[in-house]
């Protein structure tokens, strides 16, 4: 018998050697090509980058996984309890393996004859996710046991858990339990009730069976299971429990920003990214990005331009329908064009389709709803002419010589009326409960631009740039007309000009003579006969009157006077980047800027004399917070503060007397200059104060004329004005400060010279100490004598 036992025991040593040998054996096997695993500990999953504005708001998002890193300590507390009720209640106990749960598993499958359980804990899910390919066999199997060990060995409990709720995902898009709150709670994951924190965790499992917003039914039941694991567990009361069975569960998405405000300075901002850091750690990164974006700026701006371009639109006539359909593809176009009724309000556009017209209205339909489209809506629907103003039409009084039956058109909602023909009161429908019911509507006939603008608004004391708009949307275009546009500024360059001539010899009380001038190109062969605006000559003029009346002929004579090259010199000094033409037409702005750039040197004048350089990105921040990218300031001198002041003042007497008057409205110190180019291809208006500077573009991207009339003061300036009235009751009322070195005078506005009793106009303008006129007229045109008034003898050379 014992020699039965030795047998036996021998048998049984021999078996386990084996046994361990097949073991190590099948450990050596699979462990000999292993990946490694310490890259896991320092997890750096795709994130999402954010961009924030300046007060910290979501202005956007670039990823192409949608997750946002959380730390455990961020999150409530039963969120990783609740996902571990779910998919692993022994990640405490175990060393990255679980054979009870396996072996669970197993017999659980093969009681139902296919696989309903799952015996991976977390760190498997880990492994399985970040190291190993999505195959199904026993090789991964063994693959994954033994690395899960080992980053077991290697990493804190908490540590796993952490990077299993950022990595995994969860449907809809969400990569991770943050990304997921907001997709299905609209919440963050620090404010997940318990009901709301079973129900992502029973998501892992099978997320697009789970979906709630798919399968409401099935995501319940999984979370009643949660739930369920989670008393049992002891990890919530009874009543915590019975509280989080009972609570309704509302699915909504966080609202995601992107693109919808500031689209144009967002994608600016994104360009910049890529450009500094690259693609992969824009989109995979999860940067945290601080823009000086301020949404009321933005939002006032965006409006201002999308208002503007659309009076532009209408001042150039009616274009025609978008379509002209027959009556069998009316009832396929009135069920495509389908808008939600909460977004049926006053003022939105919608496409209609006209049923009938007579002289005074037309009959249009949308949706289920019919409506009426007065002619007096259409007063603006001549027949397009650049060279007839729209002051120069009659207004269209005939509804049936604009719209026929079958036309598709741009409409915008005005009034709606309920049966009775009572109107409408917006402000009492609330447009996420109460439907408008059968209701009949009044609109107008609109039409979108194919004429573009842009906006720039940018702080001078520190050069951040608070709103930007690069078009009328950025949805049809994403060329930026602020940024990539480089346009003739026009006249809008006239005050470096001037403010060049006030550094060389010449004050505000300069006269010049405003008369015919021919200039011969013998290189090209060619002659150059610039002209006024107005086509008219005004003999001699102040420069404080030249550039208040934007007078091209004087200007030039300036120019000639002194030097291209001193003028280009002074557009470089202050920030201008162009390809300058080396010839006096340089001083009717046929350099070629940005919209960007020319704000940049305004600020000279807005601030004193230096300029500054424009700021969208404040500072960025990587995944982890480390401080990657901090601007400051880029200040550089350009002209002194007396040469700045100077401008700044008679800058202020073009709104008040010149081409500028729109700004007056503010009711407060601004001084702006207009721009026009030939056939008004191109209309700007740049004004300042000392607290923002404001840049107006509008004009066709490809070099068309607007038609007559669409100038800088009329084109541009509304858009300005329209921008600035919206924001201006953020800042005190602030005039420039007059610096030392400049003293003030009264001038007679005909001689140039001090203001006498016989004056018959007057200005008060500033001089740099030094330079004032010091005789007085006499009441009657005569030599002064002085240089830089002009003599007679000057202006009549000045005319030959």
């Amino acid at each position: 018998m014992k020699k039965v036992y030795k047998i036996i025991l021998i048998v049984v040593l021999v078996m386990g050697f084996l046994g361990i040998g097949a073991m190590a054996g099948l450990y050596y096997w699979a462990s000999r090509d292993l990946p490694g695993f310490k890259n896991i500990t320092d997890y750096n999953p795709p994130l999402v980058t954010t961009v924030y504005t300046r007060d910290k708001k979501v202005l956007g998002y670039f990823y192409k996984e949608k997750r946002f890193l959380v730390r455990m300590d961020e999150m409530t507390a039963l969120l990783p309890k609740a996902f571990l009720a779910a998919e692993d209640a022994s990640f405490y106990e175990h060393d990255g393996v679980d054979f009870t749960a396996i072996s669970r598993a197993f017999v659980a499958n093969m009681k139902s004859g296919a696989k309903t359980q799952g015996g991976s804990t977390i760190t498997q899910q880990i492994i399985k996710r970040l190291l190993l390919s999505p195959e199904k066999s026993y090789t991964r199997k063994v693959k994954e046991a033994i690395l899960a060990f080992r980053l077991e060995h290697y990493l804190e409990k908490d540590e796993i858990l952490t990077i299993y709720l950022n990595q995994i995902y969860l449907g809809a898009g969400a990569y991770g339990v943050e990304a997921a709150a907001r997709i299905y709670f609209g919440k963050h994951v620090s404010e997940l009730t318990i009901a709301e924190c079973a129900l992502l965790a029973g998501l892992p499992q099978a997320p697009s069976r789970y979906d709630p917003y798919k399968h409401p039914e099935k995501a319940r039941a999984r979370q009643l299971y949660v739930l369920g694991q989670m008393y049992e567990h002891g990890w919530i009361t009874r009543d915590e429990y019975n509280m989080a069975v009972d609570q309704p569960l509302v699915y909504k998405s966080m609202e995601d920003p992107s693109w919808k405000h500031g689209p144009y300075f967002l994608e600016e901002v994104r360009r910049w990214l890529i450009d500094k850091y690259g693609e992969d750690t824009v989109y995979y990164g999860g940067l945290n990005v601080y823009t000086s974006c301020d949404l009321k700026h933005q939002d006032a701006a965006e409006a201002a331009v999308r208002e503007g371009l659309e009076d532009s639109t209408f001042r150039r006539g009616w274009r025609g329908p978008l379509l002209e359909l027959k009556p069998e593809e009316y009832a396929d176009f009135l069920s495509s064009e389908i808008v939600p009724e909460s977004d049926l309000r006053p003022g939105k556009w919608v496409k209609v389709l006209v049923t009938k017209v007579s002289k005074k209205e037309a009959e249009v339909k949308f949706n289920k709803y019919q409506a009426i489209m007065p002619v007096a809506t259409m007063k603006w629907c001549r027949t397009p002419d650049p060279s007839k103003a729209t002051d120069e039409v009659r207004p269209q009084q005939d509804a049936t010589k604009v719209l026929k039956k079958g036309d598709v058109v741009w409409a915008r909602l005005d009034k709606a009326f309920f049966k009775d023909g009572s109107e409408v009161n917006f402000n009492q429908v609330d447009p996420d409960t109460d439907s408008l019911g059968d209701v009949s509507w009044e609109v107008g006939l609109v039409q979108r631009p194919i004429v573009q603008g842009a906006l720039v608004s940018m702080d001078p004391t520190d050069g951040e740039v608070l709103a930007m708009v690069g078009g009328y949307a950025f949805s049809d275009s994403q060329f930026n007309r602020a940024t990539q546009a480089s346009r003739q500024p026009g006249s809008a360059f006239k005050p470096i000009v001037y403010s060049t001539a006030m550094d060389s010899g010449f004050t505000p009380a300069s006269i010049l003579m405003d008369a015919p001038f021919v200039y011969t190109d013998m290189e090209a062969g060619k002659l150059w006969k610039p002209e006024n605006f107005e086509g008219v000559f005004y003999g001699p003029t102040l420069l404080r009157t030249a550039l208040v009346k934007s007078r091209n002929l004087v200007t030039i004579r300036l120019a000639r006077k002194m030097s291209i090259d001193k003028i280009i010199q002074r557009a470089k000094d202050m920030g201008l980047e162009s390809d300058f033409p080396n010839d006096l037409s340089v001083a009717l702005g046929s350099a070629s800027v940005t919209l960007l750039n020319m704000v940049e040197a305004y600020s000279t004048f807005a601030r004193g004399g230096t300029r500054v350089k424009a700021r969208m990105v404040l500072a960025v921040d990587s995944a982890w917070g480390e401080r990657m990218y901090e601007s400051k300031p880029e200040i550089a001198e350009a002209i002194s503060p007396q040469t700045a002041y100077i401008m700044c003042s008679l800058l202020k007497e073009v709104v008040q007397h010149g081409t500028g008057w729109r700004a007056k409205v503010l009711k407060r110190p601004v001084a702006g200059k207009t721009g026009t180019t030939n056939n008004e291809q191109d209309a700007w208006y740049m004004g300042f104060s000392p607290y923002l500077v404001t840049g107006v573009f509008v004009g066709f991207d490809q070099l068309t004329p607007m038609g007559k009339w669409e100038t800088g003061s009329r084109a541009a300036s509304p858009i300005w004005v329209s921008y600035r009235m919206k924001v201006e009751e953020d800042y005190p009322y602030t005039d420039f400060t007059q610096p030392d070195g400049v003293v003030m005078a009264k001038i007679d506005a005909a001689t140039g010279l001090l203001a006498g009793p016989s004056s018959e106009e007057s200005y008060f303008l500033p001089f740099k100490e030094g330079t004032q006129p010091t005789k007085t007229a006499s009441g009657a045109d005569g030599d002064s004598g002085e240089p830089g008034t002009g003599s007679s003898e000057d202006l009549f050379k000045q005319t030959f």
